[in-house]
């Protein structure tokens, strides 16, 4: 387990610590669990068993809070253009535990596993938001990606249909090696 405790420190709360957890059989339960409570789409069992695949156990992780579960991540890679790019398939934090720099500290453990990669290595990290989540949209600003299209009728069954197409270039001459400001 990576833990994180001075950047997680804030003044009301000195003594929360921040970890991440890879994904096991014996924690995919949890991860089912935290998905069903903080996304509005099902995920299929194809999503869980990929997300068990060794290949991505640096992108796939639980989030805890002081030992307690509070949150998860997984992306996958994917070939595009003779490229290798990371797509964030969920990133989350319950409630109770948000505006606690989490969410931060998570996608900074994202973005620098992604730098680090080699085989293979990754051109740019991409995601989906539902139009609807502008908070979502404006986290992700915050830390360096930006919107470069919107997916007409992405989500199914449930509105509205559309998503944003949010990317963050890792290896570029002006991405390359830039900190992650949290």
């Amino acid at each position: 387990m990576t833990s994180i405790t001075s950047a997680s420190r804030s003044r009301n709360r000195p003594n929360e610590r921040v970890s991440f957890s890879s994904l096991t059989n014996n924690n995919l339960g949890t991860v089912r669990v935290l998905n069903s409570t903080l996304f509005p789409v099902k995920y299929s069992e194809k999503f869980y068993k990929d997300v068990l695949s060794p290949d991505v156990e640096d992108f796939c992780k639980l989030i805890y809070m002081n030992d307690v579960p509070v949150g998860t991540f997984c992306c996958r890679i994917e070939k595009q253009d003779d490229e290798s790019k990371l797509y964030l398939m969920t990133m989350g934090v319950l409630a109770p535990y948000r505006s606690r720099n989490i969410g931060s500290q998570s996608l900074k453990h994202v973005l620098d596993a992604a730098r680090v990669h080699e085989k293979p290595k990754i051109s740019s990290i991409y995601l989906h938001v539902q139009l609807s989540n502008e908070d979502a949209r404006r986290f992700y600003e915050r830390h360096g990606f930006a919107v470069t299209g919107v997916a007409k009728e992405y989500y199914k069954k449930i509105e509205p249909r559309d998503a944003w197409i949010l990317e963050h270039k890792l290896h570029s001459p002006n991405a390359e090696g830039d900190p992650v400001v949290l």
